[in-house]
């Protein structure tokens, strides 16, 4: 069955073809790559930040759920806030070590600090 939602279809002209199909905007999410192959940097920023220390880690290969369940993991197991998105995990504070020797204790073998 098609979808045929009309709030997909704002700003699209009316088509009297019978076959047409609405081409959305979605686009899909890459495939989560296998924690051995994930390239992780761990870095700490203070760039904008009102002066306040974060450690950023970059690099994350995979879909939003992924990166969103790694980032709540990390920032559980050192115990501060932070966000996860557009592929970087942001962690409160300078944790980079605990960070590293977390990661590489889930499988995370290529993570290296920066």
């Amino acid at each position: 069955m098609k979808n045929n939602d009309w709030k997909d279809r704002l700003g699209i002209m009316y088509s009297t073809n019978p076959d047409f199909t609405y081409h959305t905007r979605e686009e899909e999410e890459e495939e989560t790559l296998p924690k051995e192959k994930q390239l992780l940097r761990i870095s700490l920023d203070k760039r904008n930040r009102g002066g306040k220390a974060v450690t950023l880690v970059t690099g994350f290969r995979g879909t939003a759920d992924d990166l969103a369940t790694l980032g709540k993991m990390l920032k559980v197991k050192c115990g501060v806030g932070g966000s996860a998105k557009d592929g970087e995990m942001i962690v409160q504070g300078d944790h980079r070590q605990k960070v590293l020797e977390i990661l590489q204790k889930e499988g995370y073998t290529k993570s290296r600090m920066i």
